[in-house]
């Protein structure tokens, strides 16, 4: 990728690197940096992109072992279990992907130990991640995603379904979450507790409530209060990672083991080189021309209709929504970005893409801070009567076991 091989500083590694390796069971993970899932995102395309942008950036100051964890998109257990089509595509992964690493959601115990059974007897995961952090409405109103820790029970026995079944084919599991529904009713630190006396071999935490979805700050002192009560696993940091300088300040400020960066990447894949060097204590980052941008969205949708069993149509409508996120703080004409995000074909891409000016150097600050979705605080949807305990009922269940439907990475 063009786009790599451009460092504006070519400042040799100091020698020290800022974090020891991320050990998660058998594996080592080189660069401590974890793409999270996400939605339409995580896909076999974008991991390829995020994965070699962070074996570049080690290369590109002179070091090699960048090897960072990339992440698939959820899906559910339920829905693994009965092989959808679509299911058993998003788990897919490239013969470079090592460790192969897949999220499940799940709401029941069985469930997840089925899922989790068939992934390691047919050998298709390394690492296995269970989702408790997911916001979105549709999830949460049926007791699932970053509502299902608030139930002590069904949340530990998940989990230990989960890591029983991991073992015995040497495949560790970690949980990702979000530190409770709203202020007023966190979940971190028990749940983070109750996880690592099941077996679990990393915690991370998406450090906002599911009442903030993506809006407002991330409170990193939870970070650090949750690293401060568990010690013998590593404990991930997630939220506000928009520059490997980022990353560098909620190691500084939180001690975590290492970083889960998300919405940080759409659009820059070669955050991942950034982030690949600074972890290394190197100053090389990435500032890539409006051409090496363009170059690198080519190459996205030319990913995406190869994981799309050749449908360019469907690459290129895939495609659109990361159009601005590469474009951000570009001078890009109105013009072309409504062209572009109307593109049908690889070839009317390329038309589009050669009336960009690839002499346009990097915008700075323009095409730095926030992209993707924020939105702002609200009420989480919950079951009926779901806060009034920490237990679930026989009413609860019924409604909970409904949480799997239809929601493979939503």
């Amino acid at each position: 990728m063009t786009t790599l091989t451009h460092p504006t500083d070519t400042a040799h590694a100091t020698g020290e690197r800022v974090l020891p390796p991320l050990r998660l069971g058998r594996h080592v993970i080189d660069s401590p940096v974890v793409l999270a899932p996400m939605a339409g995102i995580t896909n076999r395309a974008f991991r390829r992109l995020c994965r070699e942008a962070g074996d570049a950036g080690l290369a590109a100051s002179g070091l090699t072992g960048a090897h960072s964890l990339y992440v698939n998109e959820m899906v559910t257990s339920r829905a693994l279990v009965e092989r959808s089509p679509e299911t058993m595509r998003l788990i897919e992964h490239d013969e470079e992907e090592v460790p192969r690493s897949v999220q499940l959601y799940s709401v029941d115990p069985a469930t997840t130990a089925a899922a989790v059974r068939m992934l390691v007897t047919e050998e298709r995961a390394d690492h296995i991640d269970l989702n408790f952090g997911c916001p979105v409405p549709k999830v949460t109103r049926k007791g699932g995603g970053a509502a299902l820790p608030w139930k002590r029970d069904l949340f530990r026995a998940i989990v230990s379904a989960a890591v029983t079944e991991g073992a015995k084919g040497g495949v560790p599991v970690t949980i990702k979450m979000r530190t409770g529904i709203d202020d007023e009713h966190l979940t971190y630190l028990e749940a983070a507790t109750a996880a690592v006396e099941e077996g679990v071999a990393a915690v991370a935490l998406h450090a906002r409530t599911a009442s903030q979805a993506y809006s407002g700050s991330a409170d990193w002192s939870r970070i650090r209060l949750l690293k401060e009560t568990i010690t013998s696993v590593p404990v991930l940091g997630n939220g506000d990672i928009w520059s490997a300088e980022d990353a560098l300040a909620m190691v500084e400020q939180t001690g975590c083991d290492g970083v889960v960066v998300g919405r940080g990447c759409l659009g820059r894949p070669w955050l991942f080189a950034d982030l690949a060097a600074a972890f290394a204590g190197t100053q090389v980052r990435v500032r890539p021309s409006l051409g090496e941008v363009g170059e690198t969205l080519r190459r996205h949708a030319e990913l995406l209709t190869d994981f799309y069993a050749g449908d360019e149509l469907r690459a290129c409508r895939d495609i659109r929504k990361h159009i601005a996120w590469y474009l951000k703080g570009f001078p890009a004409g109105s013009s072309v970005r409504n062209q572009l995000a109307l593109v049908d074909s690889l070839a009317a891409l390329d038309d589009l893409i050669a009336t960009l000016d690839p002499d346009t150097p990097w915008p700075g600050e323009a095409a730095e801070g926030q992209r993707g979705r924020a939105g702002s605080s609200r009420v989480v949807a919950l079951p009926e009567n779901w806060l009034a305990s920490r237990v679930l009922d026989a009413a609860q269940g019924e409604q909970v076991a409904q949480a799997e439907l239809s929601v493979s990475g939503g």
